[in-house]
């Protein structure tokens, strides 16, 4: 990612030196357990926990040589504890402190991820309030429909939102996984306890079947679900790029003092934040296929996946806390133009009522046949010609006058009355 578009608090966790921590981390806490056991002198213990560090740098030096980065990693702790180090990755295997430390490190990025999505959550659930009687146009193949209401947009954007966020809890949670049973996953040489105890230090659960590698669906469910939660994003960006276009303009990204749109036009306010999470999606989506394609491993471990990892778990995590930040402000922050909606609603001069007609014949008896071949054949009439609307064609002709009276019609094109149920879609969602 872009180091300036990256926000502290979740670039921190997928630094070196965090990685590094911990690394130290799981190798500490694996003495701690086996020295409760009475594997490990209580002395020795101590002068673990007080001389373990590394230099970074260092470490990459050595690797040089090793071409082997936890055995770099070990030989510089060593440097630094001398004799007792000799306790130090007992009966382990590299990809129990890899596996461990990266599951500590999706942990600590979720805990965050999942803020971002309360805070979004709760911009739209706002939003959604703020705007549930504000009438616009639903539009079906970008074409006006019937009347809507820009808060049950929200809405629908908040619906998902808890979905997403039920979906990255679980996620979570799933790859939240560790693995401190040895080459492959047998306890060969280190007691289970080691595992519950470091796991359970750390926050994490014990993979119940391993092999030398924690089990890559776990990874592949929370990348896909980064997408997921990015394509939703990508859903409501594309929706304010449409609302914004000039031709419709009824939301606009908040366009702050000083910011400019163009290079070449002065008069530019572009969708460049919509425009800019719709990017970042198709980024999401194509470092999930990545992530399922790491779930087929050779027998009971290849590295093939190790690589891949290093690219697409950081990347896809401050990835998507960079764009549910931006999703948030771009909510919170959106103008939105009844007045552009209206006008909007009235462009098709009355045609987004012709259900509303039809369903009413129907019930006054005309056979639906005969209803929808009448309005259809006034609704392109008042297609073809812009001074016709679709009231007046009816309130001139015989046959619909024998079913319906002036009254019944003038009732029909009350756009109100189609959002007659929009109380009860809210009490079932934003306001439950």
């Amino acid at each position: 990612m872009i180091e300036r578009y990256t926000r502290p608090e979740i670039g921190n966790i997928w630094t070196e030196q965090f990685k590094l921590e911990s690394w130290l981390k799981v190798e500490i806490l694996a003495c701690e357990a086996r020295a409760q056991m009475g594997d490990i002198p209580q002395s020795d213990l101590d002068e673990i926990k007080s001389k373990a560090k590394f230099d970074a740098k260092r470490v990459l030096e050595i690797e040089e040589t090793t071409k082997h980065d936890v055995i770099a990693f070990l030989t510089n702790v060593a440097e630094n504890v001398g004799p007792a180090s000799r306790h130090i990755h007992y009966g382990m295997t590299s990809s129990d402190v890899l596996d461990t430390a990266l599951a500590y490190q999706i942990k600590c990025a979720g805990e965050i991820l999942l803020k971002d999505m309360n805070a979004l959550k709760d911009a739209l659930k706002k939003r959604a309030l703020e705007h549930k009687r504000t009438i616009c146009v639903g539009r079906s193949h970008g074409i006006h429909a019937e009347a809507y209401s820009m808060g049950l947009k929200f809405a629908l954007w908040y619906e998902e939102a808890k979905r997403n966020l039920e979906r990255l809890e679980h996620a979570v949670k799933s790859v939240s996984c560790g693995k401190i049973s040895g080459a492959v996953g047998t306890f060969e040489h280190l007691s289970p306890k080691v595992e519950e105890y470091v796991c359970e230090k750390l926050g994490l659960i014990p993979e119940p079947v391993a092999t030398q590698v924690v089990q890559r669906d776990r990874h592949a469910h929370f990348l896909s679900t980064i997408a997921i939660i990015g394509s939703s994003l990508e859903k409501i960006a594309i929706e304010i790029r449409h609302l914004q276009r000039t031709e419709v303009l009824e939301a606009e990204e908040f366009f702050s003092k000083g910011q400019k749109g163009s290079s070449a036009m002065p008069h530019k306010r572009n969708p460049i934040v919509s425009e800019r999470i719709t990017g970042i999606a198709r980024l999401l989506r194509s470092n999930s296929i990545a992530a399922l394609e790491n779930v087929a491993l050779w027998h009971e471990r290849d590295i093939s996946h190790s690589s891949v990892e290093r690219v697409i778990i950081p990347d896809s995590c401050i990835a998507l806390d960079y764009i549910l930040s931006l999703a948030t402000k771009l909510v919170d922050n959106l103008i939105i133009y009844p007045e552009n909606m209206i006008n909007n609603l009235n462009l098709t001069r009355g045609l987004i009522f012709s259900q509303t007609v039809l369903l009413r014949l129907t019930e006054k008896g005309m056979t639906r046949e005969e209803a929808y071949a009448f309005v259809q054949k006034s609704a392109m009439e008042v297609w073809a010609d812009k001074n016709k609307n679709l009231k007046d064609e009816l309130l001139a002709s015989e046959s619909v006058r024998k079913f319906l009276s002036e009254n019944e019609i003038d009732e029909l094109f009350n756009s109100e009355k189609l959002l007659k149920n929009l109380d009860y879609i809210f009490a079932r969602s934003v306001e439950k």
